[in-house]
């Protein structure tokens, strides 16, 4: 099919709407293995946008090409843990066996390779996308089967099938993994109790959000059923883009229809008048699980044959509600829930000025609902078994369970489920980890847990997580992680503000130096000073995060810093001066 006619074909597919567009650019991605400048242009003049416009958005996700990409687009993950594996040699193996560099297309555009920073694979890594599909526990042998077929040109679908048989790798289970429950009872809890009586429950459970933040979402629900509003929106954030994070892949897969379920309770709840208002769902499905759609799709559509979605829901005249899968494009920004949303409108993820909040203003200025895929189902498991049977378990301030992604130095990678207030040297028990020098708690945005530390607690109050955990033995360079973060931050900036763009660009320069043994006393205490300055002033969390591997490091391990000087005393080993006067040769101009 020529590209005008599968472009016309495709922007018809979504009725024209400006707010599809990054949904049409994905589409057209995947067909041509990148948007053609055709499409571009037609994008333009269909959707009533400049081409600037349309380029911004091709230009912020990494997913999405302006040049083709070919036959075959590898990206081997190149989150710390699966470095650990030897995802590093791998790389080379493949730039060696297809004769590629790095990120380039190869002359006869059939391949091109490049990393990603996480592929939600973790526990079986290393990993690698092949056209958007997964494979796993990659080795040099299968390397050599995947380049003789690429260069013997088999489509990827008649590849072996077991490269990409992907495990759920469940440990531990808890109330979560272990309910049974109908998959329509919460519903029917619902329609027989009420939206009053049961976002009570979910009040008094202290349910709080699973991705992180910890927001309580009884709150969340009740501040967006209470704006005034005809439409109102329900998004599932299903977009775990923090590296080592993979629990909600293993959700989508093992317990799609309680995600939905818990969706479309929020829907019934946030509703005030079945007869005046709507409310619609989205899940927001980050593109490294592109290949997971299928499946949720055929989830969403027994749903609707069995009245579990739809119109009249369960025959609750005006209980109307259905959810549509958008894709992400590799934006690790978006995982921000305001970001999110504008990523859900067919733009930049660039996080929005709060207030409004989402629950006023969200999803096309209406109030929206934000919560990720644990958070639903255990919303849904709440309503089926009681507030107080959630309440008792856990700790205090954090009730429930947690999901946990276990990944790096341990005997059994994988999910782990635990109640709150479980320690850090209980789950390395469990996990089979030996010899631990430190545990990185929610990625690399998160905090790093020295061993003197092990017996603190995963809850709100102690060390919160959004569900990665990372183990590091007494034979890793910890500095390997931090420079691994240090440059994932560097990748993932949107850009939007000084202290973030800058800031983490000089710090991963000043990270460089220390592993080149090339920085003194001055240098560290700059990488602290630049760290503050980003805590304090960045837009959003991920630039006020982006130094905490750095900050936690410095603190619990300084001899990984001090070991490292060329200097000891406060001269930088760095100088400025040699390269503005670098700068000023090229210019002509001695006023740079």
């Amino acid at each position: 099919m020529k590209i005008s006619q599968f472009t016309n074909e495709t922007i018809a597919s979504f009725n024209h709407q400006s707010d599809m567009l990054l949904q049409i650019l994905i589409k057209i991605q995947y067909q041509y293995s990148f948007i053609p400048q055709k499409s571009i242009t037609q994008l333009s003049k269909k959707l009533f946008l400049t081409e600037s416009n349309v380029l911004a958005v091709i230009g912020f996700y990494s997913f999405l090409h302006k040049e083709a990409r070919g036959h075959y687009d590898l990206r081997v993950s190149n989150n710390i843990t699966d470095q650990m594996l030897g995802s590093l040699e791998l790389v080379e193996l493949l730039c060696d066996k297809l004769a590629v560099q790095l990120a380039t297309p190869r002359k006869d555009k059939r391949v091109t390779l490049d990393t990603t920073s996480c592929t939600g694979m973790s526990d079986q890594g290393s990993a690698m996308l092949v056209n958007g599909l997964p494979i796993v526990e990659l080795n040099k042998k299968r390397i050599k089967t995947i380049c003789q077929l690429i260069e013997s040109g088999t489509p990827v679908n008649q590849w072996p099938k077991d490269f990409f048989h992907i495990k759920n790798n469940i440990q531990r289970r808890d109330i979560l993994l272990n309910d049974r429950s109908d998959n329509s009872e919460a519903i029917r809890v619902f329609l027989k109790q009420g939206d009053k009586k049961l976002l009570k429950q979910i009040e008094f459970s202290n349910l709080r959000g699973r991705g992180g933040g910890g927001f309580k979402t009884g709150f969340k629900w009740r501040l967006c059923k209470q704006t005034i509003a005809k439409q109102r929106y329900v998004i599932c954030n299903a977009d775990e883009g923090e590296p080592g994070t993979f629990k909600d892949r293993v959700l989508l897969t093992t317990l799609p229809d309680k995600i939905i379920e818990g969706m479309t309770l929020c829907a019934g709840i946030i509703n005030e008048d079945f007869t005046d208002h709507s409310v619609s769902g989205l899940i927001y499905l980050r593109g490294e699980y592109q290949y997971l759609r299928e499946s949720l799709e055929q989830v969403l559509q027994k749903r609707r044959d069995a009245g579990l979605l739809g119109k009249d829901i369960l025959g609750k005249k005006g209980f109307d509600f259905d959810i549509k899968i958008h894709l992400g494009a590799g934006a690790y920004i978006c995982g921000e829930e305001s970001a999110l949303i504008e990523s859900l409108e067919g733009k930049r993820g660039i996080p929005r000025n709060r207030p409004p909040f989402p629950v006023n203003e969200g999803y096309k200025n209406q109030p929206t609902v934000v919560n990720n895929v644990e958070t639903f189902i255990n919303a849904a498991l709440i309503t089926i078994h009681g507030a107080d049977w959630f309440e008792k378990i856990g700790t205090e301030q954090s009730s429930g369970s947690k999901l946990l992604s276990i990944s790096g130095d341990c005997a059994k990678p994988g999910i782990y489920e635990y109640p709150f207030g479980t320690s850090i040297k209980q789950i390395l028990n469990d996990c089979g980890a030996l010899n631990t020098q430190a545990v990185q708690v929610s990625g690399p945005a998160g905090s790093t847990i020295p061993a003197k530390d092990f017996d603190r607690c995963i809850a709100f109050e102690d060390i919160p997580t959004g569900g990665s955990f990372m183990i590091f033995n007494q034979q890793r360079n910890l500095l390997d992680m931090v420079k691994n973060f240090s440059a994932f931050f560097v990748d993932e900036s949107c850009g939007f503000c000084t202290p973030c763009r800058v800031g983490s660009s000089l710090l991963k320069q000043l990270i460089d130096r220390v592993h080149q043994q090339s920085v003194s006393n001055y240098d560290l205490n700059e990488i602290k000073r630049i760290s503050h300055l980003m805590r304090d002033t960045s837009h959003c969390g991920l630039g006020s995060s982006a130094s905490n591997s750095v900050m936690d490091t410095l603190k619990y391990f300084p001899k990984l810093y001090q070991q490292q000087l060329k200097l000891t005393d406060d001269e930088p080993v760095f100088d400025l001066q040699a390269v503005l006067q670098q700068a000023r040769q090229l210019t002509g101009n001695d006023n740079v």
